[in-house]
């Protein structure tokens, strides 16, 4: 069951990673609405751009703080410390929401973590 935490670890590194990566992708395009918004003339498109900006930014910020959150719970994951594994469970019942690879990594993170052997792994001696 080591093993399989040291994985689970592993996967919300690089699921936060790619999530935040995203989230850049994302801002860039709410920066893109900005100049747009910037350069429109008609009071019609100013507001669909300012839309489109504040729309695509909210989303950007969200993503980057999820990827962020499953980066710093995945790296003290693959130490083994009891808080990370309450934590990993709490994202990986959200991730269970996100079709398809998220719903696969809160299905992988239930059954390691709430599996007997892998609590056994995360108790403070």
């Amino acid at each position: 069951m080591s093993s399989h935490v040291s994985l689970l670890g592993a996967l919300f590194i690089i699921w936060g990673l790619l999530t935040a990566l995203v989230g850049i992708s994302t801002l860039a395009l709410g920066v893109g609405a900005v100049a747009l918004l910037a350069s429109a003339a008609r009071g019609g498109s100013q507001m669909a751009a300012g839309l489109t900006a504040v729309a695509f930014t909210t989303l950007a910020i969200i993503a980057i703080a999820w990827g962020a959150a499953h980066v710093l719970v995945g790296v003290p994951l693959r130490q083994r410390k009891p808080a990370a594994r309450v934590l990993a469970l709490m994202l990986g019942s959200v991730d269970l929401l996100l079709l398809p690879y998220g719903t696969a990594l809160g299905v992988y993170t239930l059954w390691a973590l709430l599996n007997e052997q892998g609590k056994a792994l995360f108790t403070a001696d």
